[in-house]
């Protein structure tokens, strides 16, 4: 009995081995991960602000360690959330401007993301909420309150998040196209955007950041607000999806270029557009039996401060896709976050 034990244990410790999450865990030397960008990173940074770009009530957290609606834009937890649990940092990635949470926690990693923000300033102006510049910002305040040597070495080692421009391509262009006057064609846009976030990436170079994990654009023409405002079109809107598609490969090229430029920097793309879409279009295989509308609202075009308890909720947010008119479910994200650990972290472990 006593041998069958110990062989089922060392079968349990190999494959406890083998895993990517716990291979990852065992050898990084990360000692933190920040995120910076919009509602898909920010885990309550928007609570407090005056804006109606908020998820700091009900029916959001529903999912959620003790029920609670921490300003996260889902019903449980972000993709970060389980980025810095697989690494085995800590459990959560907090808000930077959670008051509760002193430097020293943030130092072993914080979300500096803003829901509503963008790549463009006048995003998130137009939002009421933090600029990409300013989310920096607040990033070279910490490193300043962590003090030198220590912050060096934290900033070289740590790892990066970004996930940004989905707002920009989604409101000023097709929802509310402010930006069209200045750029008639979305290429031309999705040329600007990329490059103020190059410029941005550069900022956080120069701050001794190295290990760059950057989002693409989801499909955005299979958001359920999308199809609720094009309805018209039936399952997801083609050219939309084609706009996100040529940025993505537009970002892809920027990328590769600035690593090549960029002495000991890792600028890895992360591709949610594609695990994302066959989301949408085989539902079944993640368990999913809703993917053309939100939980929250149940059909209705309803986020932010419009998702409220009132309205009509889904009785299993975990079987769709998205949990408001934008944000994906805590399901969605826990399938996108073992698609990432498993396909890019590897590249940042020693």
């Amino acid at each position: 009995m006593a041998r069958a034990l110990a062989a089922v244990a060392f079968l349990l410790a190999a494959l406890l081995v083998a895993s990517p999450l716990a291979a990852a865990a065992a050898t990084h030397d990360i000692p933190a991960v920040f995120a910076f960008g919009d509602s898909t990173l920010d885990p309550g940074n928007n609570n407090g602000m005056a804006t109606l770009v908020r998820a700091d009530h009900a029916p959001y957290g529903c999912d959620f360690p003790g029920g609670a609606a921490t300003g996260r834009f889902s019903d449980g937890k972000l993709i970060t959330d389980y980025i810095v649990e697989s690494l085995g940092i800590k459990e959560l990635l907090p808000a930077h401007h959670d008051m509760d949470v002193t430097v020293e926690e943030q130092s072993t990693g914080v979300s500096f993301a803003s829901g509503g923000s963008g790549i463009d300033d006048l995003t998130a102006q137009t939002a009421m909420v933090s600029t990409f510049s300013s989310q920096i910002s607040d990033f070279r305040g910490l490193l300043d309150r962590i003090g030198a040597p220590r912050a060096n070495e934290i900033a070289n080692k740590s790892l990066y998040v970004i996930s940004a421009g989905t707002n920009d391509v989604t409101m000023n262009y097709f929802i509310l196209p402010t930006r069209i006057g200045s750029f008639p064609t979305i290429d031309q846009y999705s040329n600007y955007l990329i490059g103020r976030l190059q410029d941005y990436l550069q900022s956080l170079y120069n701050l001794g950041a190295r290990n760059f994990m950057v989002a693409g654009l989801p499909p955005v023409g299979c958001l359920p607000v999308t199809r609720s405002l094009n309805l018209g079109s039936e399952g997801c809107v083609d050219d939309q999806n084609a706009a996100a598609e040529s940025y993505n490969a537009a970002l892809q090229q920027m990328l590769a270029k600035m690593e090549a430029a960029s002495p000991g920097a890792t600028l890895a793309y992360v591709d949610v557009y594609t695990p994302l879409k066959d989301m949408a279009a085989q539902p079944q295989k993640y368990g999913f039996t809703e993917t053309s509308r939100g939980c929250c609202g149940d059909g209705l075009p309803a986020m932010g401060a419009l998702c409220i308890s009132v309205l009509p909720q889904c009785l299993s947010p975990a079987q769709y896709m998205f949990f408001d008119s934008v944000h994906p479910t805590q399901a969605t994200y826990k399938a996108l976050a073992d698609h990432i650990v498993q396909s890019h972290i590897t590249k940042f472990v020693k």
